[in-house]
């Protein structure tokens, strides 16, 4: 749209040439200039008729744009309503299962927490009370004549004087010692089965794979973190841990173990390691804890478990052999007294000495004497105090006649001994 000036000339121009004007703004405009000329004929070119004819030309323009307006409307944009743009947040709820989910759901029922309650006395008033020496977990493996049984560490158990399993739906049941065993770090312990809905499946633990999945649940930390799930896989098998079972410094055993790098913390002693499949293949037992190590955790075989389990039932321990003498490494002899005292030859480095020997024992009953250094047994060369338990516990059953070869005064010396049943070498 074009704005023009109200002068004469402009508008006879216009009427000359053809107006675009429709004939009712033609007539609005030519009686305007009949009013200007006789306001200008009456007021003599006053400034009181510029006054009035300014007035009249504002009437008359707004009479024009009221004219035009609609066709201006028609120009606007079709769409001047305002709107507001809101965003609908929406959720999906889908139920995500997987094989591990899946065997979680099987077996994390039957996991258990334990609570090791022991006497302690009051140092300023010398009184004796109870009071929650540690927790860990376990493995509800079987239900019979109402009661439930359950797998765990023997160092979970050490020292109570009272138990207590806490049940996946936080139900607690007093728990009764049925056996344990140090050499193999396994205990077991009854509670009444009422509330017990879940049971573990046995695995296979010689059908693992190194690679393999596997999926650790217990109690890190205690009872505030129960049922907690890290999954890992088979980082090794059959190794072999030693470990210090009395607390004076020397490695008294080696424990098979199976090594995974699933996270197992203090708290998941006695839990479960399963597979896949949701079946018990281990029963987690300790991890390497040191600032420059990550992911060495280990678990005692299922294979391993099983008959262990089954005699500490029976018996409430596991009856061993026994020879009836004390041990010491031959590499902890100074070398002063290897040649000296037990008058070795050069070439013979290891071995386990004989520290004493019980009267009456297969041991005395056989000859063995003070100071004799052991280098084979049954045909195995022993090298240190592990070997020796290791063949004597694994190798041997109670009634045995075991061949030993020792050193006696630099001399080479063979025995047999019959073995008894015993809790010492």
């Amino acid at each position: 749209m074009s704005f023009y000036n109200n002068d004469d000339e402009h508008n006879q121009h216009e009427n000359e040439s053809g107006s675009s004007y429709s004939p009712l703004q033609e007539r609005l405009m030519r009686e305007e200039e009949e009013n200007k000329k006789r306001i200008n004929k009456k007021s003599g070119g006053s400034k009181g008729g510029y006054f009035l004819s300014g007035l009249a030309g504002v009437i008359v323009g707004a009479l024009v744009m009221w004219l035009l307006l609609p066709s201006m409307v028609g120009q606007l944009p079709s769409n001047t309503s305002s709107k507001t743009n809101t965003t609908t947040i929406t959720q999906t709820a889908t139920e995500v299962t997987t094989d591990i989910t899946s065997a979680v759901e099987k077996v994390s029922d039957a996991v258990v927490g334990i609570t090791n309650i022991q006497e302690v006395t009051d140092f300023w008033n010398q009184r004796s009370q109870e009071q929650e020496a540690g927790s860990g977990s376990g493995v509800i493996y079987k239900v019979e004549d109402g009661k439930a049984f359950v797998i765990t560490n023997y160092h979970v158990v050490e020292g109570a004087k009272q138990l207590e399993v806490t049940l996946a739906d936080g139900t607690k049941e007093e728990a009764t010692l049925v056996g344990s065993d140090i050499w193999t770090d396994l205990a077991v312990v009854s509670i009444d089965s009422k509330n017990v809905e879940t049971v573990a499946q046995f695995g296979d633990s010689e059908a693992l794979k190194q690679g393999e999945t596997v999926i650790a649940i217990g109690n890190p930390l205690g009872l505030d973190f129960y049922g907690s799930v890290t999954t890992g896989v088979i980082s090794g098998k059959d190794r072999a841990v030693p470990v210090d079972l009395n607390g004076d410094g020397t490695e008294d055993w080696e424990t098979e173990v199976l090594q995974t790098d699933a996270a197992i913390n203090p708290g998941n002693s006695g839990g479960a390691l399963v597979n896949i499949a949701g079946d018990l293949v281990g029963i987690n037992s300790m991890k390497i804890a040191e600032s420059a190590i990550e992911g060495l955790g280990f678990s005692i075989p299922i294979n391993t478990v099983i008959p262990i389990v089954d005699e500490l039932e029976r018996n409430g321990e596991v009856r061993r052999p026994t020879m009836g003498i004390g041990l010491l490494d031959l590499t902890d002899v100074p070398a002063f007294y290897q040649q000296q005292t037990l008058r070795l030859p050069e070439e013979v480095t290891t071995g386990v000495v004989v520290s004493e020997v019980v009267q009456g024992s297969p041991a005395d009953k056989a000859g063995v004497q003070q100071y004799d250094v052991i280098v084979e047994m049954g045909g195995e060369k022993i090298e240190n105090s592990i070997d020796l338990r290791q063949h004597l516990y694994n190798e041997t059953d109670i009634g045995d006649t075991l061949s030993i070869k020792v050193y006696r005064q630099g001399k080479l010396v063979e025995l047999q001994l019959t073995l008894t049943e015993g809790t010492n070498v």
